[in-house]
């Protein structure tokens, strides 16, 4: 009985992080930037990282999107050891569990919504003619199905990070990690960005990891991880990220 309980718990996990850390070198001088951080997240979660800049945030993130390596512990990904991976398996990593979402939308400016949802595709040697009809599909599932052959310059910033959002899913990722999504919207934009992100993991066992200052983002999180000095401090749940994003709908309100 029990054995079944907990490889059903490991089965429903797409990311954890045991007791990773990350040391630089400057000079003769090492700096610890995550110190023995421990973090789950199950399938079709989102769950947010918050935290003063320098915290560590941006850090863990890249370790998880498999761009830097832990000096010590490990970063599983659907119960896979990174560190087990050389370079090309690590970009293969990359290219097919992996989205990100970044805050300043990181669009190639010269290619329409449609061509900029089919990059990672492209790179994946998907046939042109599969990759446009799912690039398609994306995109009017992210509610720009009449956008699809808009430059990036000719969308509103809420709808180039839905491009975004629609490139990060591209080839079907089981986690997406973001740094700072809403950071470049205003509130509206925010809020529309975050419904969505909620409305596509309903029925998805994608992972959201959010890096964010946002209290809209915070609160449309399952769990939020408060690090500070490259180690958690809080976790909290559900019911106490609904009261923040409550609290700043109030002020909002208030304000406009």
């Amino acid at each position: 009985m029990s054995d079944t309980t907990n490889a059903e718990i490991t089965q429903d996990v797409a990311v954890q992080t045991l007791a990773i850390t990350r040391q630089y070198k400057r000079g003769s001088i090492t700096v610890p930037a995550l110190n023995g951080i421990d973090l789950t997240v199950k399938k079709g979660e989102i769950v947010g990282i918050i935290g003063p800049s320098g915290s560590g945030k941006t850090t863990l993130l890249n370790m998880v999107g498999g761009l830097d390596s832990p000096s010590h512990g490990k970063v599983l990904i659907d119960n896979v050891d990174l560190s087990t991976f050389n370079d090309d398996q690590l970009s293969d990593y990359r290219l097919h569990k992996v989205g990100f979402i970044f805050q300043f939308y990181n669009l190639i400016p010269t290619m329409t919504a449609l061509e900029n949802v089919e990059v990672p595709m492209n790179l994946a040697k998907i046939p042109k003619g599969e990759r446009e009809q799912r690039a398609l599909e994306l995109l009017k599932l992210v509610g720009l199905g009449s956008r699809t052959d808009h430059l990036p310059a000719e969308l509103s910033g809420g709808e180039q990070q839905r491009v975004a959002v629609a490139r990060a899913l591209a080839n079907n990722p089981s986690v997406i990690l973001g740094d700072e999504p809403t950071g470049d919207l205003d509130s509206k934009s925010a809020e529309a960005l975050m419904d969505l992100l909620v409305s596509l993991r309903k029925g998805r066992k994608t992972a959201f990891i959010l890096v964010t200052h946002d209290p809209l983002v915070v609160g449309e999180c399952d769990r939020v991880y408060s690090i500070r000095d490259g180690k958690v401090i809080r976790t909290q749940g559900k019911a106490e990220n609904r009261k923040i994003l409550g609290d700043e709908r109030t002020m909002l309100n208030k304000l406009y």
